[in-house]
């Protein structure tokens, strides 16, 4: 076997057939990663001897002081982990072409099931045999960093992830009762959901930014985000998912719930003192209130945005028969209105209608307790019914231990520095916007 570096179209056209083709492993992701991330792509495949590809990997190059460097290959390598000989090959060609380059180490993360559970919290029979996998990559020469919890990771531990092999009202009879109720209050209160464009990436920015303050998280720059989206949807990878209101029309539909009520009111007779007509008017003066404040806060909405509001922004990636929701950017406003799950429900309805076979939420916790701040992260996605999905994790092979030694010990200094910088500046952008 032989490892040589591949063109675009045999590449592509490899990955097109392979169960374990990932968008992080697409030539695409190596273009912005090139462009971006100040990473140099190799998009390598392991040969054999009559030429055929056996595996793909798309190794990512991230250069170091005094010519070291460390390569990454996200969610790969693409090839048959079952294949223990296949494995044990691409790794030690990848081994002899970073070596050259004077890596330091190369970390995998491979798309590798450990364990899953359904929405019924039974487990799934996986088609393989995860922990031969595992013991496989040790016998690899590869070191696992452990069954980390949050996210602790270059990508998710854990995610929730729907089948779409069964029909669309299967995988809606399994979101849970309030994502359904939900779902159906922000359709009949008037919310919108759709598909925008690189036009609308100044108002995807603002959500994410109001959402990376609100949970307390770092991501990206504006032209990080809007490079990936040009970049991706250019190759029709990414889906930009609008959730809006439009103030009038809801403020009319609730205008007209008022009126409901209070015929209902006036249709009870008020000189009446038994227990059911008291309940009843007690049930429907309160609902009549309620409505009195929510067309209040709409109103107060519109004066500040406009009539017009964007509330949710979502982006959709695509790669051959997969989607990931890879960003979710919502407003702290308005959050009644539920447009957050209708957003969720259209793009889940457009990954089905387009052949999408598994749709990955991209990312939750493995940490569970009460106290941890991400929970309600989990709860909101778990009610959309999906496997609960634990990876294998990180591996990384060391060619050069102590300089690893010194990289894994400095380096996660520097960026909690770079963290803490960057989420400043963020709470002082977010002023501007609210």
């Amino acid at each position: 076997m032989e490892l040589v570096e591949l063109e675009k179209e045999p590449y592509e056209e490899f990955l097109k057939h392979n169960k374990k083709s990932h968008f992080l492993q697409s030539y695409y992701w190596g273009e912005f990663a090139k462009e971006n991330k100040n990473l140099t792509p190799y998009y390598m495949g392991l040969l054999n001897d009559q030429k055929k590809i056996l595996g793909t990997c798309l190794l990512l190059q991230k250069k170091l002081p005094f010519n070291y460097s460390y390569f990454y290959c996200p969610r790969g390598f693409v090839l048959d982990y079952t294949d223990y000989s296949i494995l044990n090959e691409m790794t030690k060609k990848v081994i002899e072409f970073i070596k050259k380059k004077k890596a330091i180490f190369l970390k995998i993360d491979p798309d590798i099931i450990k364990k899953a559970y359904n929405y019924q919290n039974e487990e799934v029979i996986l088609p393989y045999n995860s922990t031969k996998i595992f013991n496989d990559l040790i016998k690899c020469g590869y070191h696992h960093l452990g069954f980390t919890k949050n996210f602790d990771t270059m990508q998710p531990r854990y995610t929730f992830r729907i089948d779409m092999n069964q029909s669309l009202d299967e995988i809606y009879d399994h979101f849970s009762k309030t994502t359904k109720q939900r779902i159906q209050k922000a359709i009949k209160l008037g919310t919108e959901v759709s598909i925008g464009s690189s036009k609308d990436m100044d108002t995807f920015y603002t959500l994410m930014m109001l959402t990376e303050n609100r949970k307390d998280f770092v991501s990206y720059s504006k032209d990080y985000y809007l490079n990936q989206y040009k970049i991706l949807s250019k190759n029709n990878m990414a889906k930009l998912f609008l959730g809006k209101i439009n103030t009038k029309i809801v403020i009319s539909n609730l205008e007209k719930e008022k009126v409901e009520i209070k015929n209902k009111l006036d249709s009870i007779n008020q000189n009446s003192s038994s227990k059911s007509s008291k309940s009843k008017r007690k049930e429907l003066t309160a609902s009549y209130e309620k409505l009195d404040n929510e067309i209040k806060k709409y109103q107060e909405a519109a004066k500040k945005y406009g009539d017009i509001i964007t509330l949710n922004a979502h982006m959709l990636i695509t790669y051959n028969d997969k989607a990931w929701v890879l960003y979710a950017g919502n407003h702290n406003i308005l959050t009644e209105s539920y447009a957050n799950y209708h957003t969720y429900y259209e793009h889940i309805k457009y990954a089905y209608n387009n052949g999408i076979k598994v749709y990955d939420q991209f990312g939750t916790i493995g940490d569970l307790r009460k106290d941890n701040p991400r929970l309600g992260l989990h709860e909101f996605k778990k009610k959309f019914g999906g496997d609960y999905v634990e990876f294998l994790g990180e591996f990384d092979y060391v060619t050069k231990h102590f300089m690893y030694f010194i990289f894994t010990k400095l380096v996660p200094f520097y960026r909690n520095i770079v963290k803490k910088r960057s989420k400043k500046e963020i709470s002082n952008e977010v002023k501007r916007y609210q």
